[in-house]
């Protein structure tokens, strides 16, 4: 029998990659989205799957929407992506965050307890919620927890609310810990796309300069089209537990910055880049790099694109969209 799975966030760049695996697995997919003058399917659209989804409209803050979904789906397996997903944000609208990333998942666990008990509910938890936390910048599944933003703050909350839903119904619940995954459509406020459109601007003209903050700050960037898969492999196992996905390398955005910027031909790319304090974290966060031992021998589940092959993927995608728009006649936005 074919099985179903509901996708909240489904137009977010993870929401978008999970869909088009489960397609290709053969669910049946629900995309949960928020009732809107104009969505946004860019995304959906981008990986060829968006005609292939049925939507219901929802919101992570009313409850009652939810419980709606669930009851109307019925599914066998829940994905709970949908989250205020920028850090920087999270200073600005505190409340929203935690309402969103927070309480949201406490009003789609009960939706869950009420209507599909026996649904297998994933939650995506984030790399943010160690800070700088771990011994010489590694975290693995028993690393204390040190949140430094609103939004590591709501998310840590999700986590463990997930975790008591968990041992109090014994339901099949599982945080993702997931670090750094880009791709073409991550979005233009976080660091790796607006370092690859900004270089794809700057080759072809139509910038000068591209701003940064910290470009000694080091991450463990992967690819998120591997990283969903990691995701489906949770809610395989015959027992439920959390782990964390990622690539076990640490890279400087100062790296990234001469991947993208040699990809384009450019050697010399410090004259083209402005440390703005504008962009300095009120609590600056430095390393991440996870361990993801756990989910190589649970899961089977490593990740295949590399970091380099990964940041000249996302400046070929964002070159080939300015070329468009330039063709086009139409004036490029964003940069």
């Amino acid at each position: 029998m074919r099985r179903t799975a509901l996708v909240t966030g489904i137009t977010g760049q993870d929401g978008a990659y999970l869909a088009k695996f489960l397609l290709e697995k053969d669910y049946k997919v629900y995309g949960l989205i928020r009732r809107s003058v104009r969505h946004a399917f860019e995304n959906l659209e981008y990986l060829g799957v968006d005609r292939e989804i049925e939507y219901l409209n929802g919101d992570m803050t009313d409850e009652s929407s939810l419980i709606k979904a669930v009851h109307q789906t019925r599914p066998d397996e829940v994905y709970n992506l949908a989250a205020q997903s920028f850090v920087g944000a999270s200073w600005e609208q505190p409340h929203l965050t935690t309402q969103v990333n927070a309480i949201g998942v406490l009003n789609l666990l009960e939706a869950v307890k009420l209507h599909a008990p026996r649904a297998r509910f994933y939650q995506a938890s984030t790399s943010e919620m160690f800070g700088n936390s771990g011994r010489e910048g590694l975290q693995t599944e028993d690393t204390p927890f040190h949140p430094r933003s609103p939004y590591a703050i709501a998310k840590l909350y999700a986590y463990w609310i997930v975790v008591n839903y968990r041992e109090s119904y014994a339901m099949y619940c599982v945080n993702g810990i997931l670090f750094n995954h880009e791709s073409p459509i991550r979005g233009k406020e976080f660091v790796s796309r607006k370092v690859t459109d900004g270089v794809a601007r700057i080759k072809l003209g139509l910038n000068e300069r591209l701003h940064l903050g910290n470009l000694d700050s080091q991450r463990d960037w992967g690819f998120a089209g591997d990283f969903v898969e990691a995701m489906w492999r949770m809610l395989q196992q015959p027992e439920p537990k959390n782990y964390i996905v990622a690539t076990g390398e640490t890279h400087t955005i100062r790296e990234l910055v001469e991947v993208a910027f040699r990809r384009v031909g450019i050697e010399d790319w410090e004259p083209h880049v402005f440390i703005d304090p504008a962009f300095k974290r009120p609590a600056e966060l430095y390393t991440l790099r996870g361990d993801n031992s756990l989910a190589q021998r649970d899961l089977n589940w490593q990740p295949r694109v590399r970091f380099k092959e990964l940041v000249e993927m996302m400046v070929d995608a964002d070159l080939k969209r300015v070329e468009a728009e330039i063709a086009s006649g139409r004036r490029p936005t964003g940069g």
